[in-house]
């Protein structure tokens, strides 16, 4: 048997990294070293020759390491690497796949309003005059959202403004959410005047999201429990027309002690 035939058998060639020379001049050394026994000046001499011998060094393919992360995603892909380059969908889901359940639960659906239309007053001998508003301004989607609106009829009759903080109980993505809320409002007619703290709920019911179609029933009482409380009930419904503006409708009842009044608003509404 040859000499590399010998090492071949004894080391194979898993062990690619460790030089197979050294290996091979190792045993012939060993074997010569029983033989240096009988003749030790012959034997040295041939071990000195194997260790003359140069070591190949093994060579590594540095090649995978190196190529970038972009480059293996495309790979696995199919794609062309500028796709995902110019794709922050792509890159989002490359790194962490985003739980989409949760998201949906926890995007809004429904949008920042702003208001701006006619309101007809019934109650007041049918005086026209003019709304603008803007309904649920986000707080970093924590469920806590500002509202404010200003009503007055051309013939001075009528005026109310106010500003409410809701909170909704629900995720903002549910179809069907109720929020309590809080605020101030200003309310003026023919027979009184009043102001104070207003307390209520909302209940929306949404149709189709992103404010494409929803209804909703709010009740609240300015300055509840005193003499001059008045009770407000108002019904609004809107209806996208294209993707930032829609129009709405608003019916609403105001209770109190010395009148009952009501409005009715026809409204064009901006979506940012």
């Amino acid at each position: 048997m040859s000499q590399p035939e010998f090492t071949n058998s004894i080391f194979p060639s898993s062990y690619s990294l460790v030089p197979v020379n050294y290996f091979s001049r190792k045993c012939w050394q060993f074997g010569l070293g029983l033989v240096g026994v009988i003749v030790p000046s012959w034997a040295n001499s041939y071990c000195q020759t194997l260790d003359a011998i140069p070591t190949p060094i093994p060579e590594i393919n540095l090649t995978a390491q190196s190529e970038p992360p972009s480059n293996s995603a495309a790979q696995e892909l199919e794609l062309n690497p500028e796709i995902i380059e110019n794709s922050p969908v792509l890159q989002r889901w490359l790194q962490d796949v985003p739980n989409v359940l949760e998201e949906i639960r926890h995007d809004p659906s429904f949008r920042t309003r702003f208001r701006f239309g006619y309101s007809q007053f019934p109650s007041t001998e049918q005086a026209g005059g003019l709304t603008i508003g803007v309904d649920d301004i986000l707080i970093n989607r924590s469920g806590f959202t500002v509202s404010g609106d200003y009503h007055t009829s051309f013939n001075g009759d009528r005026e109310a403004f106010g500003v409410d903080l809701r909170y909704y109980l629900r995720p903002l993505g549910n179809y069907v959410n109720v929020a309590p809320l809080v605020g101030y409002r200003y309310l003026a007619s023919n027979d009184y005047t009043t102001d104070g703290v207003n307390l209520g709920v909302k209940l929306q019911l949404v149709l189709s999201r992103t404010g494409a179609a929803d209804i909703s029933l709010t009740q609240s009482f300015v300055s509840p429990g005193s003499e001059d409380e008045v009770g407000l009930t108002t019904l609004s419904v809107g209806y996208a027309v294209t993707p930032d503006l829609r129009l709405s409708t608003d019916i609403q009842k105001q209770n109190s002690t010395e009148e009952k009044d009501s409005r009715v608003g026809i409204i064009l509404e901006w979506m940012p």
